[in-house]
């Protein structure tokens, strides 16, 4: 049984288009893939379409839309291949969004335990953020491959709020893709969508408590988000 700690309160975060702009690395691990493949690349624009639901989608959507679907075999190694590449190169171009140290700051300062909750498998997470000195931010990094389920099944959220002992009534989801906005609403957790990340979704049509245009707009979003009650 969870136990669940009074009075504290969570933020838990997407990663890629929520907190860090990582489209230009995922772009450029996806199109070193293609090119060996004999491929043509993709644009970034099209790439960040692409992106939310873990390196496995991103690959299969890639090669789908180069010409080349992936069968299974071919899919497991080009999964290595790409795991391989981009943890060496994630932090090419990947940079924290504007304000979001700030605002970091500012929500562990008001007393939130923060979290992030992303399809990134948990490792190639870890090296992103410790690179760029936002590791430390975190009670708990929950990967695509943390749990057997990932967004936007709601158990992904449950189980990164399980580890911090904070019930789904005493947390907030902040996320650009749908797969945040399912995964909090199925999960019974108030949520906020980030405009400025990678989805291009209504995110009323998921459930959020409210939407953010820029990072630094999130405390206040947050405050909001508490005083409505999670979609159902």
């Amino acid at each position: 049984m969870t136990h669940v700690t009074p009075n504290r309160r969570a933020v838990c975060l997407d990663l890629d288009g929520t907190l860090i702009d990582s489209a230009p690395d995922l772009a450029s691990a996806l199109n070193r893939r293609l090119v060996a493949a004999g491929l043509a690349p993709h644009p970034v624009s099209a790439v960040k379409r692409m992106i939310g639901d873990g390196a496995r989608m991103l690959l299969t959507r890639g090669f789908t839309a180069a010409g080349r679907p992936l069968d299974e075999a071919g899919l497991a190694r080009e999964l290595e291949a790409f795991i391989e590449d981009y943890e060496r190169n994630a932090l090419v171009e990947t940079r924290p969004f504007p304000g979001v140290t700030e605002t970091l700051d500012a929500l562990r300062d008001a007393g939130f335990t923060l979290a992030v909750v992303t399809n990134k498998p948990e490792n190639a997470t870890h090296i992103v953020l410790d690179a760029l000195g936002i590791d430390g931010y975190f009670a708990t990094v929950a990967g695509g491959d943390s749990f057997p389920v990932r967004k936007p099944h709601p158990g992904h959220l449950l189980g990164a709020l399980e580890r911090i002992g904070i019930g789904p009534d005493a947390a907030v989801m902040v996320g650009d893709h749908r797969n945040d906005l399912l995964a909090a609403r199925d999960a019974g957790v108030a949520s906020i969508y980030a405009r400025f990340g990678y989805g291009e979704e209504d995110h009323r049509a998921f459930g959020a408590a409210g939407a953010i245009a820029s990072f630094t707009e999130l405390p206040g979003a947050v405050e909001a988000a508490f005083a409505t009650p999670a979609a159902t």
